[in-house]
């Protein structure tokens, strides 16, 4: 036994015995980014335990029983994020990205034989890292000189000066590295944002989806197409009238396969799988008329593997492009996710799948086997009990199936009816699948509601995924319209079927949903508390506002200047007269999404007509609230705010 096998070992079993510290002290163990190996037999993740300060770890388990082979963690760099790992073509390597945002760097890092070796590093930021087919080329996503992290929902730069001339878009590229270390070569054109990429299966050139100028607003008009790797040039493919995610060319290199559909967010992924020929021309749906929604595909030979979202299941399915068919292979009423290509990683004989599931009632855990058969193969979570109870909620609604979830106390009280608080989630191209409720980092604000006897509402209604194109369409150009009578046939339903007191119900939700509590309270009595967080109250003001105006023209189907009506019509400023409801209202300082002003229009609104109401506005903070004292601030002010009005 070699020296180095002996201190891996030695650290084996730290890291072991610091895991059962962990789960003996109430620590919940996290995974991501998961990637299994080529042939299945491994897969990776970042592991992390709550409340344990330690560099972010990359943990290799053997798939068939979960047993931890090797760990890695980001020496030298405490603070450094660590992006989905990606396995080499032979199994035998890992590349990964890790992001020191204090030194605001982005290095490629791969584990092989034992040792974690930097490829090559950047100023600015990084993301998804893949090899090329030979295995001896690496890509990633890379954004030089970086003047925010990427995203929409991330926290904008400051607008100051004059705005609009000579101001530089952050452009996200294809670069390339050679495996064993060098230089990075930018490959795509200098002036276009690359949203998503993959090999084509020669490596010499990459499918793409991208968009001219500034990332946050263009993605909703990215077109599909095919950069060179040798001259860097971008050849497109397709320009279709949808939103399209994760691109990839099947193994003869002839045909592309994506994701379209009516999309609100990019990264919030569900539609039909739609194939083009790399040569170009008009995509095919090859899954017309499912009843579900698409999250994930992955060629294996000739079918695609996909993650599927099936009214309250999530599953995996195989598409037949030729027959235009889809298959369920595997089903559970839970939330899944793995990797960038979807909630699902497979083999490359497609043979075996794993993914990292969970639901209300039980921890985070990973899930593998022959598709069809999976079955948990870590069990770091299990000995944490179920803090509610939670059931899956179906109504119709106008001729619309409709799907949410309810949550509440593990016991009640016979004859007793408690408060309820409804939740609508964001997009509204979205959907609220089961995540459990733990600690500090999980699903707090329902624990602590939950905790002190209410019950919580998670209604998907028209708008949402899970029940087809169709459905996710069906509420473009019809903000607050059939969507809001869906939420209030399924607050009905919940009323039929459980203790909840339909005097004492609370409103609250975050962007969409932020509008969506706003509008509530300017069209209905019915809730006597509501906390509206990064809402739009005045879609007129919003569009000059924001900084992803392209997103509005497919859900309301022309700009503000050429259709204000529809635009009008759906602005909860225009109804403030009527609201009665006790309002607090909460948005980031710096929001791209939904700008601080919308937020202030609707509490001075509120103000003018008596309603109870407060703003809070977070500093420095985006769309997505990230700094921990402000996420428990949020918190603290919704749980007293209810408390208030409903207890």
């Amino acid at each position: 036994m070699t020296k180095e096998t002996i201190h891996t070992l030695a650290a084996l079993a730290l890291l072991a015995a610091a895991a059962q510290a962990s789960a003996d002290a109430g620590a919940m163990r996290s995974y991501r980014g998961l990637a299994m190996s080529a042939g299945g037999e491994r897969i990776a993740t970042i592991e992390t335990v709550e409340g344990e300060k330690t560099p972010a770890r990359v943990t290799v388990r053997e798939t068939a029983s979960g047993k931890v082979a090797a760990t890695y963690d980001s020496a030298g760099c405490a603070e450094c994020r660590l992006d989905a790992p990606a396995w080499s073509p032979d199994g035998k390597s890992i590349a990964l990205i890790g992001s020191d945002a204090k030194a605001g760097t982005a290095s490629v890092l791969v584990l092989r034989d034992g040792k974690l070796r930097t490829v090559a590093t950047l100023k600015g930021v990084a993301n998804t890292v893949r090899w090329s087919p030979d295995g001896r080329q690496l890509a990633l996503l890379a954004t030089v000189g970086a003047k925010k992290l990427t995203g929409a929902v991330e926290a904008g730069a400051r607008q100051v000066g004059e705005i609009g001339v000579a101001q530089e878009e952050d452009e996200q590229r294809i670069a390339i590295v050679p495996a064993a270390g060098g230089e990075l070569r930018m490959v795509s054109p200098g002036d276009t944002f690359v949203y998503e990429y993959d090999w084509t299966p020669d490596g010499k050139g990459f499918v793409v989806t991208s968009a001219k100028g500034n990332g946050d607003n263009n993605w909703w008009i990215a077109t599909l197409g095919h950069v060179d790797a040798a001259s860097g040039r971008l050849r497109v493919l397709a320009a279709p009238k949808m939103q399209m995610n994760m691109p990839h060319v099947s193994p003869d290199g002839r045909t592309v396969a994506f994701i379209g559909g009516l999309m609100s967010d990019f990264g919030s992924v569900g539609g039909d799988v739609f194939t083009v020929p790399l040569a170009g021309g008009e995509p095919v749906d090859v899954t017309p008329g499912y009843k579900g929604s698409f999250t994930g595909i992955s060629w294996r030979g000739q079918t695609l593997l996909a993650s599927v979202l099936a009214g309250a299941d999530t599953g995996i399915a195989a598409i037949d492009p030729a027959a235009r068919s889809a298959t369920m292979l595997w089903k559970a009423p839970v939330s899944a996710s793995a990797s960038r290509d979807g909630r699902f990683v497979f083999s490359a004989d497609g043979k075996a799948a794993a993914s990292i599931i969970e639901d209300y009632e039980q921890g985070p855990r990973i899930v593998a086997g022959r598709l069809g058969e999976l079955a948990p193969i870590t069990r770091d979570n299990q000995g944490f009990a179920p803090q509610v109870k939670a059931q899956s909620i179906s109504w119709t609604s106008e001729g619309f199936n409709v799907q949410g979830w309810l949550v509440g106390p593990r016991t009640v009280d016979a004859g007793k009816k408690y408060p309820m608080i409804v939740q609508v989630h964001g997009g509204p191209a979205s959907a609220v699948t089961p995540r459990y409720v733990a600690g500090e980092g999980g699903n707090g604000l329902v624990r602590e509601l939950v905790g002190k006897g209410y019950f919580v509402f998670f209604p998907n209604p028209r708008g949402s995924y899970g029940q087809g194109l169709a459905f996710s369409s069906a509420n473009k150009r019809d903000f607050g319209g059939g969507d809001w009578r869906d939420i209030l046939a399924g607050v009905d339903a919940v009323v039929r079927q459980a203790p909840v007191d339909n005097a004492r119900l609370g409103l609250i939700g975050h962007s969409y949903g932020g509008f969506m509590t706003m509008w509530g309270v300017t069209h209905s009595q019915r809730f006597k508390a509501a906390v509206a967080s990064a809402g739009v109250a005045n879609w007129i003001s919003y569009y000059g506002q924001n900084g992803i105006d392209q997103w509005m023209v497919p859900f309301f189907g022309a700009t503000m200047y050429d259709d204000p009506a529809i635009y009008r019509a759906a602005s909860p400023i225009e109804s403030i007269k009527s609201a009665r409801t006790p309002t607090l209202v909460m948005v980031g300082e710096r929001d791209v999404e939904c700008p601080p002003a919308q937020s202030q229009e609707f509490w001075h609104g509120l103000k003018a007509q008596g309603v109870p109401t407060a703003l809070v506005i977070y500093e420095d903070e985006g769309h997505a609230i990230r700094k921990p004292e402000h996420v428990r601030d949020q918190r603290e002010r919704s749980l007293a705010w209810f408390d208030k009005y409903l207890k």
